[in-house]
């Protein structure tokens, strides 16, 4: 009896060590692939040995993010810092710290368009790791075959139709066709419509989105000159772009390493076109940009611990891991000029990743911006299919 007593006891002070083991870490919550969570790995061991009094537990959930983050704010088990995007930040402010004063002197490292994005009503709510924009990739090798101009940072969406047209034949099509809204966006922006507006009001029955919306749709059923459902069959649009089969595909740097690996033609990247010409002169298209960054937790005890996390994570030093990947566009100025991002390997106009993002402006959201898009989609169905 007094053995199993004892035993009792030793495994109590076990747990309440484990316990309190547990509470001293440093939560970080974050999504991310097999090379992001190696590159993290490798980040967070080296924070510990430059700051031997803190320990970081890193929570990686490389599903269903969003969905297990809401149930640990809902049952005050959040973690400490978390990765966030742009478009989640609405959903989740009343749990964010502002971190406009405590991170002033590292402002300067980024464009204002992009700390605009992370912030929501004048609060800044996460420091930007990097930047989502939409460019057009095209196969260099099927423009030459057919002799067909590369596009130029000045071309039109005239031009990108024209240069599509010229581009379908033998089983080839001239460009991308996806029916997230994600892809028509830009679309919709360059006739001056959207989704939301800057203060979240639904724009998209706007005539001008309407307009975008027509001409998007159009590519499709009116011109052929992007693939149907049936005509793309199982393959993302990406893969017909790999195998060929696409002249131009809209989408963003995320597929560069994919693309570096597989591509077996020559290719580049271009900005999306400004709008059509008309008789008010020409509509600069601005497209819109997205960040994900991390974002300190209110009710966090570790304030001070976790802004040293967030400042490490987003140094130059620590920007250039994530660049050399080729996966993400760096938000830190000094990363996203320097040669690890702009390494001399395909695609070989890269700077234009930096040259979009000093006039572009971020997606509008709101809190529910989820569900709008959701309805959206089912609403478009009928018109892209």
């Amino acid at each position: 009896m007094i053995k199993k007593i004892l035993l009792i006891f030793i495994c109590i002070i076990f747990l309440t060590g484990c316990r309190q083991k547990e509470e001293k870490a440093l939560v970080f919550a974050s999504w991310g692939s097999k090379t992001e969570v190696q590159i993290i790995d490798t980040l967070l061991k080296e924070f510990e040995r430059e700051n031997p009094d803190i320990k970081v537990k890193f929570l990686h959930i490389p599903q269903n993010y969003f969905q297990k983050l809401h149930l640990m704010f809902a049952s005050n088990l959040a973690p400490d810092v978390v990765f966030i995007n742009n478009l989640n930040i609405p959903v989740y402010e009343k749990y964010l710290t502002d971190l406009n004063t405590l991170f002033e002197e590292e402002k300067k490292y980024y464009y204002p368009q992009v700390l605009d994005t992370m912030t929501y009503e004048n609060r800044l709510l996460a420091i930007p790791r990097d930047v989502s924009e939409l460019v057009i990739f095209y196969n260099k090798d099927l423009f030459d075959k057919y002799g067909v101009e590369y596009p130029k940072s000045d071309w039109t969406l005239e031009d990108l139709l024209n240069k599509a047209q010229s581009l379908t034949i033998d089983n080839h099509y001239g460009i991308s066709f996806e029916e997230k809204p994600m892809f028509y966006l830009p679309y919709l922006r360059a006739f001056g419509g959207g989704i939301l507006d800057k203060s979240g009001n639904l724009i998209i029955e706007s005539d001008n989105s309407k307009k975008g919306i027509n001409f998007y749709s159009d590519l499709r059923k009116k011109y052929n000159v992007a693939p149907k459902q049936y005509q793309s069959a199982s393959k993302t649009m990406a893969q017909m772009f790999i195998d060929g089969q696409l002249a131009m595909h809209l989408s963003g740097r995320w597929l560069v390493p994919k693309y570096r690996e597989e591509i077996k033609f020559d290719w580049d990247v271009i900005n999306f076109p400004d709008s059509l010409s008309d008789s008010n002169g020409r509509r600069k298209s601005f497209v819109t940009i997205d960040s994900s960054g991390y974002a300190i937790v209110k009710s966090s005890n570790k304030q001070k611990d976790a802004v040293k996390l967030v400042k490490f994570l987003t140094s130059n030093h620590s920007s250039q891991y994530f660049a050399k990947t080729g996966l993400v566009v760096p938000a830190v100025i000094d990363t996203l000029n320097s040669q690890y991002f702009l390494d001399g390997k395909k695609p070989l106009n890269s700077k234009i990743f930096a040259d979009i993002i000093q006039s572009a402006e971020k997606t509008p959201v709101n809190k529910n911006y989820s569900e709008i898009t959701d309805k959206i989609n089912e609403k478009l169905n009928y018109k892209f299919n």
